[in-house]
């Protein structure tokens, strides 16, 4: 079947700055759409008090296991797509597409019923009094529902990603996540649901989502039969960013864990730090979806300087929009917290975590950059080993050492900050060097 009239049928392997900025601009709604519909969300729970909004806090990280689950069905799909598309074989980059959203659709049903099973028992070990546990729970026994449309659309993003198709995504996640952000406060407030109706939002928006891609993708192709031993060198193939993956709820998990036992207050600024944080990172790595299409097809085309070229552009890149982003920050400190919360408390708490905030955005932008060149070029064994041995050596013995000696805030923000450093040298030692540069249809 063929493509649609406005979706490319080749690769263009000229990493100019415009070409970047086609593919990144349209990602940047994409990957900015679901961040700032949490904001939205975390803004209008706010208003309601502290507890929902620690309720929210609690929820929200049991359920960034299933975006997880969608990063890799996205970066491990981009990448193996790209490389069939620079190889001049669109047809096979659409069927590793096809065989993703079986993945994606099987794994979201298990997360599905998972969630409605475990939620008492999540929310209990995670939250720091028995009512934030209570109200996590029933929030995350209705979201938990929104898993399979949630990875149906990250596993249609990366095989779109992958034939450098970045605009049919920003119309599906942008009407589905403006739908979602009209809903919530809806009901929440008139509809008098409050968080079950951010809850229902929130699923709301998923389903929405990945329906379209799965209507996208019928229209691409009619190969649509599960292959099972493709399935299986998909997830053979994306075991490292599963690993990658792992350490990072690891860190997160841990880190909400530490800052519940500082109170509601502290809780609730981490939570409205950290989705900041998560904003900052998804709206930065959109040169970075840019660096996973161009480096795999250049790759594929057996093109490693300009893959090179691709990566030296994208840091250059996501360092000066990340400085960007760390001066709004530091203009905003005193106006941004009153947007989520008028809890006088909560405001004081985030002003800890602030300075860390505005100070690591410009590592950081370096850092999800490099990230995008090395998932397109199929190096993730070496991002793997980069990732663990951060959490390992600085993220989780900071943080844990600022609960046992009572840090606070400032503790699990400098953990934030050992992490960030380590897999700043990292990238940028294994971007000096030739040994991620390996040509081939799929590595």
């Amino acid at each position: 079947m063929s493509p649609p009239a406005d979706a490319p049928t080749q690769p263009q392997r000229t990493a100019t700055a415009r070409r970047i900025a086609g593919l990144a601009l349209p990602a940047l709604v994409v990957l900015a759409a679901e961040p700032l519909y949490v904001l939205v969300d975390t803004a209008v729970v706010g208003h309601l008090g502290s507890l929902p909004l620690a309720a929210v806090a609690i929820g929200g990280t049991v359920m960034s296991f299933a975006v997880w689950f969608g990063t890799l069905m996205a970066y491990g799909t981009t990448g193996r797509a790209a490389r069939r598309f620079g190889a001049g074989d669109r047809a096979a980059a659409v069927a590793e597409g096809v065989q993703a959203s079986w993945l994606a659709l099987a794994v979201g049903l298990l997360l599905a019923l998972l969630g409605a099973v475990a939620a008492g028992p999540l929310a209990r070990l995670l939250a720091g009094d028995p009512a934030t546990a209570e109200a996590a729970a029933g929030w995350l026994r209705i979201a938990a529902l929104g898993a399979p449309g949630l990875l149906l659309a990250a596993a249609g993003n990366g095989w779109m990603r992958g034939v450098q198709d970045t605009r049919r995504p920003l119309w599906i996640v942008l009407g589905a996540n403006v739908l979602s952000a009209i809903l919530c406060p809806v009901l929440v407030y008139p509809a008098g649901l409050g968080l079950t109706g951010s809850a229902i939002a929130n699923v709301a928006a998923q389903t929405l989502g990945g329906g379209l891609f799965l209507v996208a993708l019928i229209r691409e192709t009619r190969a649509l039969r599960p292959v099972p031993s493709i399935i299986v060198r998909q997830v053979v193939l994306g075991r490292d960013l599963l690993i990658r993956g792992a350490a990072f709820q690891a860190c997160f998990l841990s880190a909400t864990a530490v800052a519940s036992r500082f109170g509601v207050a502290a809780v609730g600024a981490h939570q409205i730090g950290l989705q900041l944080w998560f904003f900052a990172a998804l709206a930065l790595d959109a040169v970075a979806i840019a660096a996973q299409s161009l480096v795999g097809a250049a790759l594929g085309a057996g093109d490693a300087d300009e893959a090179r070229d691709v990566a030296r552009r994208v840091t250059l890149a996501g360092g000066v929009a990340a400085v960007g982003f760390a001066a709004l920050a530091a203009a905003g400190a005193s106006v941004v917290p009153g947007w989520f919360t008028p809890d006088p408390a909560v405001h004081a708490q985030t002003a800890i975590i602030w300075p860390w905030f505005v100070a690591l955005l410009p590592f950081a932008g370096v850092v999800y950059a490099l990230d995008g060149v090395f998932i397109g070029a199929g190096d993730v064994a070496f991002l793997r080993t980069l990732t663990i041995l951060s959490a390992l050596l600085g993220f989780l013995p900071a943080i844990w050492t600022s609960y046992a000696l009572d840090l606070g805030l400032g503790g699990v923000w400098a953990g934030l900050g050992l992490f960030t450093l380590a897999r700043f040298g990292g990238l940028v030692w294994r971007w000096r060097s030739p040994r991620w540069l390996v040509t081939g249809a799929v590595r």
